[in-house]
């Protein structure tokens, strides 16, 4: 006598590039780093109008951008921890509307106070989308299709940088930063309500009994690993040079000899577009060579971007900034996808992690290159930026020669 072979539990097979699952994925994971990335990033472009306004030194007004990245930081693991137990995607959604409802809220400040405590607010609700994000593709897709999918997450970020500093800046310069403020808190919603009804549920990730206990153990089994303590420092100095970049960009631009207007100047976010085609691009290339012989390469891309910067010349810089924004997301997004590949259990926690890094770089290397500026010019930002990229580096060529502990 036969069994019907429906009697028995069929395993849950783990999604692939091209199916309609693998589709509604990455069209959350689009609408969800488009939402991260332009709710934390539209105050970048105003920094100087705000500095106006408040009267603030450039150091002062970055922390517009760097409270939020540092409660960012602060929440990644408490969030990673919380997504343990009820689960990736509430906690994503929930992220999601929170920070485009604190944005909006920021319209309503009467003061530089204020707009950092909201500002904060937003970066500590944002905390559960970005390490949860690629816990969730590291659970629910094959291997051979995590590099794509990652690099499309970042592509929708790098999207979402670029259309919420763009849409900040004409609309403060027109109209006033309360209502770019109010725009982009709107734009949110919608992303969440879109990232909500297109993502899947997840079908192979297993709560844990503690949520304390499974933070603790990831943290020291990730920490005891030299090849994610690498990733993690990688990730500290690549948003923290990128970030720098543009928070002071800007003043140069709008500075002699240039003299650009506060639209003009926050123009230079279109370079986005190449950071988008960038991390898609090296999805692939890491899916076909792997991450070992990629990375160094777009370390050495965004360096010789970082030195094209000198130039007074609009034709030598603009190139040069545009490869240190495909280098550096091309890097992010190899890195990222690397710390998710090589996570020995308890991913989120992993990818909390390589983000806290990320993040603490963001908010320290964007606030200290302020001084920089503001005592050295360009000359001295790009000699800091040069030096930390150089440590940059070495990293990426240690980990060439990286014992995997899975495939790498």
């Amino acid at each position: 006598m036969t069994v019907a072979s429906s009697t028995f539990p069929q395993p849950v097979t783990r999604i692939a590039a091209g199916t309609p699952e693998f589709k509604r994925i990455t069209r959350a994971m689009i609408f969800g780093g488009f939402s991260t990335f332009s709710l934390l990033y539209s105050i970048q472009p105003l920094l100087p109008l705000l500095a106006l306004q408040f009267q603030l030194t450039p150091a002062q007004s970055s922390w517009a951008l760097s409270i939020s990245t540092l409660s960012l930081a602060v929440s990644l693991l408490i969030s990673s921890a919380i997504s343990e137990r009820i689960g990736r995607k509430p906690m994503m959604v929930a992220a999601l509307a929170l920070a485009a409802v604190a944005t909006g809220l920021c319209a309503l400040t009467e003061d530089f106070a204020q707009l950092l405590v909201l500002r904060a607010l937003l970066g500590f609700a944002l905390g559960g989308m970005p390490a949860v994000a690629v816990a969730y593709m590291g659970e629910e897709l094959e291997a051979s299709s995590m590099g794509l999918a990652v690099g499309l997450y970042i592509a929708g970020s790098a999207f979402g940088g670029m259309l919420g500093r763009l849409q900040s800046a004409l609309l403060s310069e027109y109209f006033h930063w309360r209502t770019a403020m109010v725009a982009m808190g709107l734009a949110g919603i919608y992303a969440a309500w879109e990232f909500w009804r297109s993502l899947p549920a997840e079908r192979h990730f297993k709560p844990a009994a503690q949520v304390g206990e499974s933070l603790r153990k990831g943290v020291r089994l990730h920490l005891a690993d030299s090849g994610l303590r690498m990733l993690f420092c990688l990730g500290f100095i690549l948003t923290g040079c990128f970030v720098s970049m543009y928070n002071y960009m800007g003043y140069r631009l709008q500075a002699a000899p240039f003299g650009f207007s506060q639209s003009t100047a926050g123009t230079i976010a279109l370079m986005y577009v190449l950071g988008m085609g960038s991390s898609v691009w090296v999805g692939r290339l890491v899916d076909r060579i792997g991450r070992r012989g990629v990375l160094w390469i777009v370390l050495l891309v965004m360096m010789a971007g970082l030195l094209l910067s000198l130039s007074n010349s609009l034709f030598i810089m603009i190139p040069g900034l545009a490869l240190y924004t495909f280098g550096f997301f091309a890097a992010h997004s190899v890195a990222s996808s690397w710390v998710a590949r090589r996570a020995q259990g308890y991913k989120a926690v992993a990818s909390a992690l390589y983000l806290c890094f990320y993040y603490i770089g963001s908010s320290l290397v964007g606030s200290y290159t302020g001084v920089i500026w503001a005592s050295h010019g360009w000359a001295g930002v790009v000699m800091l930026l040069g030096g930390i990229l150089g440590v940059g580096l070495m990293i990426t060529l240690r980990l060439r020669t990286l014992l995997p502990v899975v495939a790498a």
